[in-house]
C-alpha cells in the first residue's frame, strides 16, 4: 500500500503560525488606531474582480498586468484576476456606491494581494497589503498628511533607518512633453537597452526608470530629469508639498528617477525605503492619482493614497530586533478530581462575564495535577486557578501564583474570586 502524500502550500504562499500572530495583530492594531486618530473610515472590497479593472487601472504594458497577475476565465467565460494591488478595487466600489464624486473620503483597507512573481523574502506570491486612499482633494495638504501619517506609523512601531524618497511626475500634458525627450535620449542608448527596455520604449518609456537592471543604473542615471519638464501647476504643488513637509520637520530625498511601477500615478510620488531588507527596499508607497476615477467612468476626481507591505514591515521590525509583547494569558483554570469539571466550566464562564477583557483558559482533556500545572506554566498565564474535590466540597479555589514565587499560593472563597482577580487585573 502506497503512503499517502503530504499536501504542502504552494510556492510563495505562507501559513502565519500562532507564533507569528502576535507580530501581525500589534502591527494592525497599531495602524487601525493610527488611522482612527486621523479620522479615516474602513473599506473591505472583494478579493476577486473584473480582468479589465486592472487594465485599465494599472496600466496593460506593466509588469503587473503583463507577468505577474493571476488570471482565469470562469464559467460564463468572464475573465476575473485575483487582486494584484487595492488602489483599484478601491476607486471601483467608491464609484459604484457613488462614494466619490463631489465628496470627500478617507478610506483605508487591510488583506491578501496577490503576484505571481519569483518568491524571496519580502516578496511573496500571496502578500498583505494595508492602503490608505483619498478622494475629493486637490491639493498638496493631502499628501503631505498621508507622508505625516506614514512617519508617525514608524514611530509608533519603533522602525528607524527609513528614508523618505520624494519625486513629482507631473501632470498628463507634462508627462507626454517629457516622454518626447526621454524617447530621444534613450533611443540614442538603444542598444545598450535591455529587452524589456526596448519593448518599453515604444509603449511606456518612463517604466525604463523603473528597470532593477544593475547594467542599466548608469545610463538612468544621466538620463533627462521629469523635474525639468513639470508644468506650471505641478510644480507649484510640488514646492507647496515640500514646505509643508520642511514645516513638519519631516526629512526627504528628491529622487528624480522615482515613477511607481503603476501607470494610474500624477503629480506626487513617494516611497520610504530602507537599505536593511536586501533587494526588497521599499517598505511603503504612494502618491497622487487624479485621472484614474474618470479613467474608471466616473467624473473627474482627485484622489491621493499609498499601500504598504505588511510581511516588508514586520520583516524590518525583526531586522531591527523589535518583538511585540505577546499575548499571554492572564488565568489557567485547572480541575483535579472526579466532579469538578461541571463547577470549572461554570466558574470560568462567570469569570469571562464579570471581568472585562480577562484572558482565561480552561484546560480541557482531564489529566493528572503534575500535567495540567504543566500546562499552565507553560501558557505563560499569571495565575493558576485549582478546583479539587476538597476545595469544591468547601466552595473554594486554589490560587497560585506561576510568575510571582514569593507570592504564597492560597485558598480562596469562591464568593471572593471575582474581587481578587479584578485586582491581580490592574
Amino acid at each position: 500500500m502506497s503512503k499517502t502524500r503530504t499536501i504542502k502550500s504552494i510556492r510563495g504562499v505562507h501559513d502565519i503560525l500562532p507564533t507569528d500572530s502576535p507580530s501581525w495583530q500589534h502591527f494592525e492594531k497599531t495602524f487601525s488606531s493610527l488611522l482612527d486618530s486621523y479620522g479615516y473610515s474602513e473599506i473591505r472590497m472583494p478579493i476577486i474582480e473584473s480582468t479589465e479593472l486592472f487594465k485599465r487601472s494599472i496600466g496593460e504594458v506593466t509588469d503587473i498586468v503583463e507577468k505577474e497577475m493571476y488570471t482565469f476565465t470562469d464559467r460564463n467565460e468572464s475573465s476575473l484576476t485575483l487582486r494584484p494591488e487595492g488602489t483599484a478595487g478601491c476607486v471601483r466600489a467608491g464609484i459604484q456606491h457613488g462614494l466619490l464624486y463631489n465628496q470627500q473620503q478617507r478610506l483605508w483597507y487591510n488583506g491578501p494581494m496577490f503576484r505571481r512573481e519569483r518568491p524571496q523574502k519580502g516578496r511573496y506570491r500571496q502578500f498583505h497589503q494595508v492602503g490608505v486612499e483619498t478622494f475629493g482633494i486637490t491639493g498638496p495638504d493631502i499628501d503631505a498628511e498621508l507622508i505625516a501619517m506614514t512617519a508617525r506609523l514608524w514611530q509608533l512601531l519603533g522602525l528607524k533607518n527609513i528614508e523618505l524618497q520624494l519625486n513629482s511626475i507631473g501632470s498628463n500634458a507634462s508627462r507626454q512633453a517629457y516622454k518626447t525627450v526621454l524617447v530621444e535620449y534613450f533611443t540614442k542608448h538603444y542598444d545598450a537597452l535591455d529587452e524589456d527596455s526596448q519593448r518599453r520604449l515604444s509603449t511606456n518609456p518612463m517604466r525604463i526608470l523603473d528597470s532593477k537592471n544593475p547594467q542599466l543604473a548608469k545610463l538612468i542615471a544621466t538620463a533627462p530629469s521629469i523635474l525639468d519638464h513639470l508644468d506650471d501647476d505641478s510644480q507649484q504643488h510640488f514646492d507647496q508639498l515640500k514646505n509643508l513637509l520642511d514645516a513638519m520637520e519631516i526629512q526627504y530625498t528628491i529622487n528624480t528617477r522615482l515613477v511607481r511601477g503603476l501607470d494610474y500615478y500624477s503629480k506626487t510620488v513617494f516611497e520610504w525605503v530602507t537599505t536593511e531588507l536586501g533587494s526588497q527596499g521599499t517598505v511603503c508607497g504612494g502618491g497622487r492619482y487624479d485621472g484614474l476615477v474618470e479613467q474608471l467612468g466616473s467624473k473627474n476626481t482627485p484622489a491621493c493614497g499609498f499601500g504598504m507591505g505588511i510581511e516588508r514591515v514586520l520583516d524590518l521590525m525583526e531586522a531591527q530586533g523589535i518583538v511585540p509583547k505577546q499575548n499571554k494569558p492572564d488565568f489557567y483554570l485547572m480541575m483535579i478530581g472526579e466532579g469538578t469539571l461541571a463547577k470549572g466550566m461554570q466558574l470560568a464562564e462567570q469569570i469571562r462575564q464579570q471581568i472585562p477583557n480577562v484572558k482565561l483558559i480552561t484546560h480541557c482533556g482531564e489529566g493528572s495535577f503534575k500535567s495540567q500545572i504543566k500546562r499552565a506554566d507553560k501558557s505563560g498565564a499569571k495565575i493558576a486557578l485549582i478546583i479539587d474535590n476538597k476545595a469544591l466540597e468547601n466552595q473554594q479555589i486554589i490560587f497560585n501564583p506561576l510568575r510571582d514565587r514569593e507570592q504564597p499560593q492560597q485558598t480562596i472563597a469562591e464568593d471572593k474570586l471575582i474581587a481578587i482577580l479584578l485586582n491581580q487585573m490592574v
